[in-house]
């Protein structure tokens, strides 16, 4: 699956131009155009990476930052700050409020990217592995395979994406709308009903005999790869092997 980065930029053209060049090199874009708005936004469904203009209508990139790194769910998202000022003690400024990088307008694109794969690696090795493994259950990515406790599984395309995203981020719940807005990405016309049906498909092909469920539904907010899952699986193992 795709990394997904925001940009948060005013200045249209410039904001094209990266969503051109980063979804040119694989990755999924949004592009938001207001500071207020990028707050919002962020809250609702954090990306993998922002990059992050200092000055923007609504809200400055310096109070998001500084927003974003107070929240549990966001203070560790990579953070690439965008600027023009490239005085020795705006940057200082930019690093200390939370930014993990910092680049000065006019830059090169080709290494914004660079900088946007260096950061996602160190960030997120899992985004980069190509296997995928919790409590009994592997994904291996570049062969689209997946098996459980050594039983192959066969999954159709959206629920190997859906099972992906949750094993790249266990235990952390989802609601539909972020499901929707993560797997489906564009097709906006997907109603939130398709994302239980799909589930209950995921479901129904990882679960055998009396295994346990390792997808949790949390009532009213959405679903998880439970937490606790890896620990029965390996419990389960350890019974069958004394």
């Amino acid at each position: 699956m795709n990394a997904r980065i925001a940009i948060v930029e005013d200045e249209e053209a410039l904001a094209l131009l990266l969503r051109y060049n980063l979804e040119m090199a694989n990755y999924t874009v949004e592009t938001i155009a207001r500071g207020d708005e990028a707050d919002l936004r962020l809250r609702e469904a954090p990306p993998d990476l922002v990059i992050l203009d200092w000055m923007l209508p609504g809200l400055s990139g310096i109070e998001i930052c500084r927003r974003l790194r107070a929240r549990t769910e966001t203070k560790s998202l990579p953070i690439i700050m965008l600027t023009a000022r490239s005085e020795e003690a705006e940057r200082i400024r930019g690093l200390t409020t939370g930014a993990d990088d910092y680049i000065v307008k006019p830059f090169s694109v080709s290494e914004l990217i660079a900088r946007v794969g260096a950061l996602l690696r160190r960030a997120s090795p899992e985004r980069v592995a190509n296997m995928l493994s919790y409590g009994d259950i592997t994904v291996d990515r570049e062969k689209k395979r997946v098996s459980r406790g050594g039983r192959p599984i066969e999954l159709g395309p959206t629920e190997f994406r859906l099972l992906e995203f949750f094993m790249e981020r266990p235990g952390r719940v989802f609601s539909r709308e972020q499901l929707l807005d993560s797997v489906w990405g564009s097709e906006k016309y997907i109603d939130e009903r398709t994302v239980d049906v799909h589930i209950g498909r995921l479901r129904k092909a990882l679960i055998s005999n009396h295994e346990a469920d390792p997808i949790r539904t949390v009532r009213g907010s959405g679903y998880a790869l439970d937490d606790q899952f890896a620990k029965v699986a390996q419990d389960a193992v350890e019974r069958v092997e004394t």
